[in-house]
């Protein structure tokens, strides 16, 4: 049904814009319908079945039609951070590592007539949930078609998202979806994940639970009275893969990572601890101290040489790629905060009034506790009845708190790994009950997860400080740990949200389309209104630019309507207008775009806590994420091809300030429209073979071999053949590491 509906809304887009769309866009598109396919159809073999992301605001993650998110559950691979990225604009801002959610239950007979003292169904963190969970439905829901973005013909999406049914117009959320499953003690469960693009309320996603006792079908399994029901969620946290290798690899999986909350019972850190952070209940973690002792033998830096708090990046060449070599200026590389603020949850079946007394459990699990993390089973009496009491264990001491008694987290002395046997650090959980639900009664429960910390602009200026020695160690923890007052308020955010019923102020509508193509000396950029243009106090248009890599910095560079930018740099029309030409880029550069609409400066909304502003609408629904550059003519003789940078001097910073963020690219200039080039070494051996057919006179290449090598100093024979004429040519290009 997903695979049908995402190919249903590509043919819309297709129908749609068919007299704007050439032929290869319309391949494209077919091409992205079969991907999106063959995506759906291999995420079947996954560990949790079909996955679903939500990528419209600064937050992104991933979700599972189990109906909760699992360690290494989206794809096959060994990459331990995956999901909950924040700011999704950068690489590799993943915080989550592993998730679990248990339903515990007192006295239950199951489909078999064997009656169990205490049975607990699971998925996660590393069970698939299998036979526990049963997906019944899995749908993503948009208030609106998402805009159609085209680069040089060809569609440009980060993940294409699987909307099921029709926009409504009625949608509480900008996102909404929706999971129901069923489970092995008769128990349904539906989840309502809501998502916004609104600036001010977009690094959040507000989860709504309703628990039915239906009984379970799929089992036989009749409904029956359920006593002693306790839902558990598990959250272990690891900030962030981009530092992984930076730090030390055993921080992706969550080893130093401290966990903290606000608004519950008193404990050791409760007189140290401002009143004002206690109007709520949440918890949250941050990237803490990670020590010598616990670094492998070779993949990463000493880490006790420096101080980690924040991960000022000090030597990207560790990094494995995922860091850009050029970032040298001790730019901090883990400010996020994350975690998750209750919002509401039923008092019982039969009173829908807010319990003030849930969570009833707020706690902290070794992440690598045998049994209870790894060998879930709800077969097993012994385990569900260890898994039960830690479900019902109440509120604990805060994990941070016992790591750093004195709360001094900026002069952190020991790692959050603390006690016996706890190698991978520790999740923190927080759990709803107990609760009877009779057959055909249910209940609601309530949350919001965030990530919130540093901007990237404070994570340079700060990092930068440190570097100079403006400011010491000390200073630069305090900054970074400031964060969490970001993270409260955003949870203060999503708590008014939800309780205004979603009545938050709007941005204008997305462009229907965007569109970039290069061109000879200029880039043009068009768009189509939205149907509903006019909405939410629209005033006009904002264009954004990035060079290098779509996840650098964008600027504004040109605004129409509304009053004029003070930025003198900023082209600007008074009038309305769908369409711009950027004549400024530089040959060889690449660019990346996005639009947004803007609206009349709004004032503060105190009732969901909306600052005073002008509220754009999402970068995310129109960024490009493939790049577009100038193109120049074909060559038309040979005495015109120019190979650039000649020599090519790899040190050396000239081919960086040719082109910004990609310091191993050559050019050939000039060349025929439709052509062949081969790079020889100096004995004659291919190493690699460029085909290029689009018509213009530029190709570029990144300096490796057909095996992924960059290339060693030498003389390099280059051949390019006109496939039109048959005429060769012969250049020389010298290479000099």
């Amino acid at each position: 049904m997903i695979c049908l509906r995402t190919t249903e809304i590509l043919l819309k887009h297709v129908s749609a814009n068919e007299d704007r769309m050439n032929k290869s866009t319309k391949w494209y598109a077919f091409l992205l319908m079969v991907t999106a396919l063959l995506m759906v159809s291999s995420d079947r073999v996954r560990a949790q079945g079909q996955t679903q992301w939500i990528q419209i605001g600064s937050l992104r993650n991933w979700y599972s039609e189990k109906g909760w998110e699992i360690e290494v559950g989206r794809t096959s691979s060994a990459d331990q951070q995956d999901g909950l990225q924040w700011p999704q604009q950068y690489n590799r801002q993943d915080c989550q590592a592993a998730k679990g959610f248990w339903i515990g239950v007192k006295n239950f007979t199951d489909q078999n007539s064997v009656a169990w003292e205490t049975k607990v169904v699971h998925v996660g963190p590393r069970t698939n949930g299998d036979n526990e969970f049963f997906p019944k439905a899995f749908n993503l829901y948009a208030q609106f078609d998402p805009p159609m973005v085209t680069v040089d013909g060809i569609l440009s999406v980060s993940t294409p998202e699987n909307i099921a049914g029709p926009a409504k117009d009625t949608l509480r959320a900008d996102r909404e979806l929706v999971t129901i499953v069923n489970t092995a003690i008769g128990l349904t469960m539906e989840r309502r994940i809501y998502a916004f693009s609104q600036q001010f309320h977009d690094n959040y996603h507000i989860f709504e639970f309703i628990f039915t006792n239906t009984g379970n079908p799929d089992l036989g399994l009749p409904a029956k009275t359920l006593t002693g029901l306790q839902f558990y969620w598990q959250y272990r946290y690891a900030a962030v893969d981009e530092v992984r290798y930076e730090v030390a690899n055993s921080s992706s999986w969550g080893i130093n990572t401290m966990n903290d909350m606000r608004g519950y019972p008193p404990d050791i850190a409760n007189s140290l601890i401002p009143a004002s952070e206690n109007d709520i209940k949440c918890m949250f973690a941050w990237h803490g101290l990670h020590t010598a002792a616990n670094k492998p033998t070779s993949g990463s830096p000493n880490v006790a040489t420096f101080d980690n708090i924040g991960a000022p990046i000090f030597n990207p060449s560790i990094s494995s790629g995922f860091i850009q070599a050029a970032d040298t200026n001790w730019r901090l590389g883990a400010p996020q905060f994350m975690g998750d603020v209750h919002i509401y949850a039923d008092k019982s079946a039969s009173d829908r009034t807010a319990a003030t007394d849930q969570p009833s459990t707020t706690n902290f699990l070794d992440s690598d506790n045998g049994p209870l993390t790894h060998g879930q089973s709800a077969l097993n009496l012994a385990l569900c009845q260890a898994e039960y009491a830690k479900m019902t264990e109440g509120h604990m001491p805060r994990h941070a708190w016992l790591v750093q008694p004195d709360g001094k987290f900026d002069q952190q002395t020991q790692m959050a790994n603390i006690g016996a046997g706890a190698s991978g650090g520790f999740e923190e959980c927080d759990g709803y009950g107990p609760y009877t639900l009779a057959p055909g009664q249910s209940l609601r429960i309530v949350f919001a997860e965030g990530v919130d910390g540093l901007t990237r602009d404070q994570c340079i200026r700060i990092g930068k400080m440190y570097k100079d020695g403006t400011i010491n160690t000390k200073a630069k923890d305090d900054s970074v740990l400031s964060g969490h007052l970001n993270l409260l308020n955003t949870f203060r955010r999503a708590i008014a949200n939800y309780n205004s019923g979603f009545n938050i102020p709007r941005p204008p509508y997305p462009p229907a389309t965007f569109n970039v193509r290069g061109g000879g000396d200029r880039i043009s950029l068009s768009w189509d209104p939205n149907p509903k243009e006019s909405a939410n106090g629209f005033v006009g248009y904002r264009l954004y630019r990035a060079t290098g890599r779509f996840d650098s910095t964008f600027h504004l560079i040109y605004q129409c309507g509304g009053p004029a930018p003070t930025d003198p740099n900023v082209k600007y029309a008074a009038a309305k207008n769908y369409s711009f030409d950027d004549v400024t880029p530089t040959r060889g550069v690449d660019y990346y775009y996005y639009i947004s609409s803007f609206g009349n400066a709004i004032a503060a909304d105190p009732t969901t806590r909306t600052p005073a502003g002008v509220l754009e609408s999402s970068r995310f629904y129109t960024q490009t994420y493939n790049a577009t550059n100038l193109k120049r003519q074909a060559g038309t003789s040979s005495d015109q091809i120019r190979i650039a940078p000649n020599p090519y001097v790899i040190s050396s910073s000239e081919s960086r300030l040719r082109f910004p963020n990609e310091p191993n690219r050559i050019a050939f200039f000039n060349i025929p429209g439709n052509c062949v080039i081969k790079i020889y070494t100096e004995l004659g051996e291919l190493i690699k073979e460029i085909i290029h057919n689009d018509g213009t006179g530029d190709a570029y290449w990144d300096s490796t071999t057909s095996s992924n090598q960059f290339i060693v100093s030498g003389i390099y024979i280059v051949v390019i053949e006109n496939k039109d004429t048959g005429e060769k040519t012969i250049k020389k290009l010298v290479a000099i590491r």
